[in-house]
């Protein structure tokens, strides 16, 4: 199914269930951040970030909290994420039901995490490797090893993943294959159909991760993770002729 006219998504107040949730919770995590830091000297990120597995502060149910978590340094991260869950969620919710998109939203953003997590493994463990070198061969210089320590250290806490992007290029997917045609504004001014800006995005987060630019701080793996689950699921649920629509 396609619509050729332009889409127009309903007021806040007419958002169906689990879209509006998902948005209210990334707001109040989001706050709740900024809040603690500051008050408390607490960083929720320690909690529900995705970790790697090395890490103190790894939990397993990081895979899950961490679609919920943004960064608390970075409004654009969190207003356009949830900007893309206003407009692409309420659809696919009207059109699955709200227990279908929640297992979609989910799953995409697991996708998302592991595929991250592949990256993110090979990437540390790289780097631990030179760090246990450069210790093995300095173990006489007793501060310099003392600093290789802390930067060991520093590296795994500081490897976190934050976001709902993974589940958000899900949607995105998801929405190009079910309403192909649908009209949409990139950046709120250039026409384009969902479709063509589904593959134009997919093949710019692939560029994006492949050429691993080392001031790009953005997860662009999970990103395609998020895109490609959120596609086979599409596929799966048409071929076992699940009615969407």
């Amino acid at each position: 199914m396609s619509f050729n006219n332009q889409y127009r998504p309903n007021s806040f107040g007419h958002l169906p269930p689990v879209t509006k949730n998902i948005i209210i919770i990334n707001v109040l995590m989001y706050v709740a951040t900024i809040l603690l830091k500051q008050t408390k000297n607490i960083d929720l990120t320690d909690y529900f970030g995705l970790h790697y597995y090395l890490a103190p502060e790894f939990k397993p149910h990081q895979f899950i909290t961490y679609i919920f978590m943004h960064d608390s340094q970075n409004f654009s991260h969190i207003l356009f994420n949830m900007i893309g869950v206003y407009m692409f969620g309420q659809m696919l919710e009207n059109v699955w039901g709200a227990k279908r998109y929640l297992i979609f939203y989910i799953a995409t953003g697991l996708g998302a995490a592991l595929a991250q997590y592949v990256i993110m493994h090979f990437e540390i463990q790289h780097t631990l490797t030179e760090i246990n070198l450069e210790i093995d061969t300095f173990k006489t210089d007793i501060t310099y090893v003392a600093k290789l320590i802390d930067y060991k250290a520093a590296l795994l806490k500081n490897s976190v993943v934050v976001g709902a992007s993974g589940s958000l290029f899900g949607l995105l997917g998801a929405f190009g294959m079910l309403f192909p045609n649908t009209m949409l504004y990139l950046y709120f001014f250039i026409p384009v159909k969902a479709k063509w800006l589904v593959i134009g995005y997919g093949a710019f987060e692939i560029f994006s991760g492949i050429r691993n630019n080392p001031g790009d701080n953005v997860a662009h793996f999970a990103h395609i993770g998020g895109l490609l689950v959120g596609v086979v699921l599409v596929l799966i649920w048409r071929k076992n002729k699940q009615q969407f629509y």
